[in-house]
């Protein structure tokens, strides 16, 4: 029976075979992990496994998030993730909720690979609520006045913004804009404004010292699997993997506050 575990401290995710009543990492990627872990001395904060599903994965770092918060009265100013934490939702929560910078690289799937044009191509008005296209006509989410007003939210936490037929039809760009539909429609998170937000930062210098500074965090990973030989898990299940985590993140931080502790001065015989 094969088992998916995603270890969060900040990047492991490996893959555990049961055999012989040991589970064995067969894959451990040091990029693929989470952890919340303080900078200045690289300590593992937190600690949880779930299954290695990123919907699974970014509730885990909430999780962490929140009690680190609680436990330790910690709030980190900023969160360094790859791409997997940057969905709009994760990125609403951080932004919106606990104020923290979200260092993260924005999970977007809008660019278009048929030539046609992106979102990124059109401007968005935030004062009148409207996509402003290349060929400079509006797209909106509704075109006339409802008595009960709506908010235009679908399901997928998405607003649809659409521009008007007899535009589209009129336009020279319509074969590079929407070639294969009537007009162009695009959809706009709720958490469009968090997710420009990483998008900025990104381009920031402090987003490079955030990117430099995550491999000092996932050295701490490479630091149990090949000095606390933390290549075997030999608890079974998924609590198992918990406690076996929790055991080697607080012997890995007992090993590192041990140096702090200043030696004794040496006495030597008169």
């Amino acid at each position: 029976m094969e088992r998916k575990l995603a270890i969060l401290p900040v990047a492991l995710s490996c893959f555990v075979h049961r055999r012989r009543g040991l589970a064995k990492v067969e894959d451990l990627d040091p990029t693929s992990s989470r952890a919340v872990a303080e900078y200045l001395s690289v300590l593992d904060m937190d600690v949880e496994a779930t299954t290695a599903i990123r919907q699974a994965e970014v509730g885990a770092a909430k999780t962490m998030l929140d009690r680190t918060a609680e436990e330790f009265d910690v709030q980190p100013s900023r969160l360094v993730a790859d791409a997997g934490y940057g969905s709009a939702e994760m990125l609403g929560w951080l932004v919106d909720e606990r104020g923290i910078e979200p260092h993260v690289k924005v999970f977007d799937k809008s660019e278009r690979t048929d030539g046609a044009f992106s979102r990124g191509d059109f401007a968005y008005d935030t004062e009148v609520d409207v996509y402003i296209c290349p060929g400079g006509n509006e797209l909106m989410t509704y075109r006339r006045a409802f008595a009960a007003p709506r908010d235009g939210v679908m399901k997928d936490g998405t607003i649809r913004y659409r521009a008007s037929k007899f535009d589209c039809e009129a336009c020279a760009l319509k074969p590079k804009c929407c070639p294969n539909a009537v007009a162009r429609q695009i959809a706009r998170s709720i958490y469009e404004a968090a997710r420009d937000k990483a998008r900025a930062i990104a381009k920031t210098a402090a987003y490079a010292i955030s990117r430099r500074e995550q491999k000092r965090v996932e050295m701490l990973f490479a630091h149990l699997k090949r000095i606390l030989r933390l290549d075997r898990l030999r608890l079974r299940g998924p609590n198992g993997a918990k406690d076996e985590f929790l055991l080697a993140a607080t012997a890995q931080n007992l090993r590192k506050l041990a140096k702090l502790v200043p030696l004794p001065v040496p006495i030597f015989a008169a």
